[in-house]
């Protein structure tokens, strides 16, 4: 049985996590953790006074000034989400393709979700025509859309949505009375900060928009669940905080208390934790510089990637290559480059896309090493695609997507 298939056993289960940085948890995180590993005391649901103070200064610091009683923090982004689809109803819509996890929140609780084309600029944010089309296409079939999720620094196509689409989509999604949720987990991983303009949906829409942010994006270990969530400061906001709060005392989704201290911590943006978001960025930019170069080179297609730890790549091109192995859509395209790569390569189908889209998310995690010494050595060198290590990893990459150029040469009509 295909691992898509949805009967015998659940889907979601082999869907991707978030991407990884691949590297030593900083020591200092460490020690908050075990500073609280000894405290008994559980939690509140939503974050204690603490928590939600940092949450505030944090989402201050980013334009986004809020007030204890209108954020919320969770084990993980998921938590957070699902309790948003449940509190507000109706038909969910996503962009295509969309982060893996967005989907099944909303499918867990019954409710319909309608992928939407993205402009040719970038990921995570729906076209705004295709948006109003959809809309009207749905209500006139007797739906009921209500949310619109999306992410201006996207996973999985690691884009950055240029703010004048943005607005576009914005505007489209007020007009037809949408509620936003806007995932910011990777804003703090933008490539080229100095370069790149980021603006959330929150500066645009104030009165409807909730902005998630899980803190494995950019300040925490994948493995230590915490995300952080802000609601409109209005009279809605406050009908959704406590509807939302009511979701996860019913789920008994607290931040487990070591944990919550190191996201206090984190939040408050000390020096080393900072200076680790920043080396960690810059190492993953560069290393997916080097990725994106390998997949082109062969005749693939990739946008340049912005921010975070992937690059989304389209093999179309390469199809008649593929076939030859075997390959025909994205499942089959998944197994034979996570056999090849020696890495996950989770194929877009798992983020929304078509099953027949030759399309694979390619993360640079797996490519910093395989022990932890590596992965330090990683952060510490000045030239880090040098590394012996990096460097194998990399020829591996090019290696692969070589051979497949190489075949659809040879497969190519004599002219």
């Amino acid at each position: 049985m295909r691992r898509t298939d949805p009967e015998g056993h659940g889907p979601v289960r082999y869907g991707p996590p978030l991407p990884g940085d691949g590297l030593p948890v900083l020591p200092e995180l460490t020690a908050v953790v075990a500073a609280a590993a000894s405290r008994a005391e559980a939690e509140p649901v939503g974050g204690g006074r603490a928590l939600l103070d940092a949450a505030c200064g944090w989402f201050a610091r980013r334009g986004l000034p809020a007030e204890p009683d209108r954020v919320a923090a969770a084990p993980g982004a998921p938590a957070l989400l699902l309790a948003l689809t449940a509190a507000l109803g109706g038909d969910v819509l996503v962009p295509r393709p969309c982060a893996a996890w967005w989907a099944p929140c909303a499918r867990l609780l019954g409710r319909r979700v309608f992928h939407v084309a993205t402009p040719a600029e970038c990921g995570g944010v729906p076209d705004p025509y295709a948006l109003l089309e959809t809309v009207r296409r749905v209500r006139a079939e007797g739906g009921d859309p209500r949310l619109l999720v999306l992410s201006v620094a996207d996973d999985p196509t690691a884009t950055v949505a240029p703010p004048e689409v943005l607005h576009e989509t914005v505007e489209a999604a007020a007009g037809e009375g949408l509620h936003l949720v806007s995932d910011e987990t990777w804003r703090d991983t933008l490539h080229r900060p100095h370069d790149t303009v980021l603006l959330s949906p929150a500066e645009m829409l104030p009165e409807r928009v909730t902005v998630v942010s899980d803190l494995a994006g950019a300040l925490l270990p994948v493995g230590w669940p915490a995300a952080v969530v802000r609601f409109p400061a209005n009279g809605h906001g406050d009908g959704l905080h406590a509807r939302v709060l009511d979701v996860l005392t019913a789920l008994g989704a607290r931040v487990a208390v070591p944990v919550a201290a190191v996201a206090v911590h984190a939040l408050t943006e000390p020096e080393a934790v900072t200076a680790r978001v920043a080396a960690s960025v810059g190492l993953h930019a560069r290393v997916a510089v080097a990725v994106q170069a390998a997949v082109v080179a062969a005749g693939a297609l990739a946008r340049p990637p912005r921010a975070g730890r992937h690059l989304y790549t389209d093999l179309g091109p390469l199809r008649p290559a593929l076939s030859c192995h075997g390959v025909g859509d994205a499942q089959e395209l998944e197994d034979f480059l996570t056999a090849r790569l020696g890495m996950p390569a989770p194929g877009g189908h798992r983020f929304g896309d078509d099953l027949g889209a030759l399309r694979v998310r390619l993360s640079t995690g797996p490519l910093l090493g395989g022990t932890d010494a590596e992965r330090a050595q990683c952060l510490t060198s000045a030239a880090p695609l040098d590394l012996p290590h990096v460097r194998r990893a990399l020829n591996t990459v090019r290696s692969v997507f070589d051979d497949l150029r190489d075949d659809a040469q040879r497969r190519e009509p004599l002219r």
